[in-house]
């Protein structure tokens, strides 16, 4: 059975299209990786990249990136609105089909290793593979960023990484690996530039502050647009939906007399997100997803085609077509996208 893993790496590059370029093209070289998605901002400057494929071959991608990375990014020049302590700053790893989040704790702590091994630089593990309770969260282990974080290691033993010395590389940081299941970045951006509303109203929807389960969350000030936003990170869409989260933050907004003037999602959403969000808004009565197109012709294709995923059926033409709809549908995208928005995918 073949076997599929997300791979969402962090770099801390957001303004300098040539130097992600590289990046992207020196991850897209390994064989059987396909790179679903590509995002910049400015304003973080930060980018997300979403890899997809086998595990071992995700894994290189991965590798190459974080090297291509050490390469083009100088911290010490960096300057962001996004916390960060690395030039490849996250670096987590996804389920998605025939692979458990064991298998990919596995993995992460593999490469890992292997960052130290061939680019000298330390590894912090979070999420599901990290090693220590005050580790799973991120924010913990990005505490104090890469200025702040370099002092730490050289005096508090708490601070150490899992994996390398305990001090930055010169010029890469350090590197955060984790295993997690999917997560979605959705921000709220509002009609406002007063960054203290959005910290104000990001307190008041996190969980760790008392808001709601499964929510992180931040203020960050845009620029560029003279807005503020509300940063989140969703990390169970089914316990708290994308609408719900939307939905307070337009309440806690107009305690303060501002609203939302739009909002995004940054990265790859799943479908059932979606969904349940327009199932919400447009008070569909019966709605089912057996409903949406493209759900019917996927079912359809894993009747009809499964166990030839790795060839083209001998079909009539009229099959052939949804065959190859199918496949586009099944890949999620049919070629890579580039986008250029708010990347808090962590």
């Amino acid at each position: 059975m073949k076997r599929l893993i997300e791979c969402v790496p962090n770099f801390s590059e957001g303004r300098d299209a040539a130097k992600v370029d590289a990046i992207v093209t020196a991850m897209s070289s390994v064989p059987g990786v396909y790179v679903l998605d590509r995002e910049m901002d400015a304003d973080h400057n930060r980018s997300v990249v979403t890899l997809a494929g086998e595990p071992d071959a995700v894994a290189e991608a991965a590798l190459l990136g974080t090297g291509k990375a050490m390469e083009l990014i100088d911290m010490t020049k960096h300057k962001g609105a996004h916390p960060r302590v690395g030039a490849t700053d996250v670096l987590p790893f996804i389920p998605i089909d025939g692979v458990s989040i064991e298998d990919c704790v596995a993995l992460a702590r593999r490469v890992g290793n292997e960052i130290w091994k061939r680019y000298r630089i330390p590894v912090f593990f979070y999420e599901a593979a990290a090693t220590r309770p005050d580790r799973v969260n991120l924010e913990n282990v990005r505490r104090g960023q890469f200025e702040g974080l370099g002092e730490e290691m050289k005096k508090n033993h708490d601070r150490q990484p899992d994996v390398g010395e305990p001090k930055l590389h010169p010029t890469a940081g350090v590197t955060v690996v984790g295993a997690r299941k999917f997560l979605i970045a959705y921000n709220v951006n509002l009609n406002t530039s007063d960054i203290s509303i959005a910290n104000k109203i990001a307190k008041a929807i996190r969980f760790s502050s008392g808001g709601l389960r499964y929510v992180k969350s931040m203020g960050v000030e845009l620029k560029a647009r003279n807005l503020a936003q509300v940063s989140i990170n969703l990390t169970d869409f089914e316990q708290t939906p994308m609408h719900r989260v939307y939905e307070m933050v337009k309440r806690e907004a107009e305690r303060y007399g501002v609203m939302p003037v739009g909002s995004e999602i940054v990265g790859l959403v799943p479908k059932k997100a979606i969904e349940m969000a327009a199932d919400f808004f447009l008070q569909l009565e019966n709605f089912s997803p057996a409903q949406v197109f493209e759900n019917k012709l996927w079912g359809r294709w894993l009747r009809d085609f499964r166990g030839k995923r790795n060839r083209k059926p001998d079909l009539p033409i009229g099959s052939r077509r949804l065959w190859t709809k199918c496949e586009e549908l099944r890949m999620n995208l049919p070629r890579p996208s580039t986008v250029t928005r708010r990347p808090t995918r962590r």
